[in-house]
């Protein structure tokens, strides 16, 4: 073999392991990659995900809670990845609760509007429901917004939901069957048309016996309008003065 010929052998056998190389640096980044995810997925479901603190609800019935007959109805449209959604869920609700709910005063709907964020949202609402089939809809509520995170980063994807589901100890088998199958897909579509119905453009909103808040507002405002309504006997409070 000449000089020229080993020369270029001896580079074909660089470039052969050159590439095998570089396949192999690919292929375990990859590896990496995957085991990141898996571990996140894990690690959430084996002990990092966040419990709340329990929240007492009286008269609790799928996503309602309170008294039907109570002279104040409230609705709240809501997007479980929206951060002020949250903010009313941990600064404000459980005064409503205590003060309004439990106490007969007030009736309350939970609706989902997941529109404006994205498909998490709307199946966050999905397993919301779902878990309202066994009784659970307010655990996994006040689940889902204890392990948030920021929108569309994948921190309610489906396996973390799932992961969720377990913690508040529900029936996986029927769970899944629910969530899998989308059973709430429609309901979860009927909330987004009831709310469009009502000129909801914004989450959370609230209507009181017709009149709303929109935001998360601080608990005076929302005691400002049910004394109102309560005042008045139940009858939605008088619109403002233009």
């Amino acid at each position: 073999m000449s000089k020229r010929q080993e020369m270029r052998e001896k580079h074909r056998r660089n470039e052969r392991v050159q590439r095998i190389l570089t396949v192999g640096i690919i292929s375990l980044l990859a590896v990496l990659v995957f085991g990141v995810l898996a571990w996140s997925t894990l690690g959430r479901a084996a002990g990092e995900i966040q419990t709340p603190e329990p929240i007492t609800r009286t008269q609790v019935n799928f996503n309602t809670m309170g008294d039907p007959n109570a002279p104040v109805k409230i609705i709240q449209y809501a997007d479980f990845q929206c951060p002020f959604c949250k903010r009313f869920v941990d600064e404000t609700e459980k005064q409503l609760i205590d003060a309004y709910i439990n106490t007969g005063k007030a009736f309350f709907e939970y609706r989902s509007f997941g529109s404006f964020i994205g498909s998490e949202s709307v199946r966050a609402a999905e397993a919301a429901y779902c878990a309202g089939d066994q009784n659970k809809f307010w655990e996994m509520h006040d689940m889902i917004y204890a392990n948030q995170g920021a929108e569309r980063s994948g921190a309610l994807r489906d396996e973390v939901l799932k992961a969720l589901a377990t913690q508040i100890s529900l029936d996986m088998n029927t769970f899944n069957g629910c969530f899998d199958g989308g059973k709430y897909k429609s309901k979860v579509t009927q909330d987004g048309t009831d709310a469009r119905a009502a000129q909801v453009d914004s989450t959370p909103t609230f209507i009181i016996n017709g009149a709303v808040i929109k935001g998360a507002q601080p608990f005076a405002a929302f005691q400002q309008t049910i004394e109102t309504a309560l005042a008045a006997g139940g009858a939605a409070p008088a619109a403002p003065t233009p």
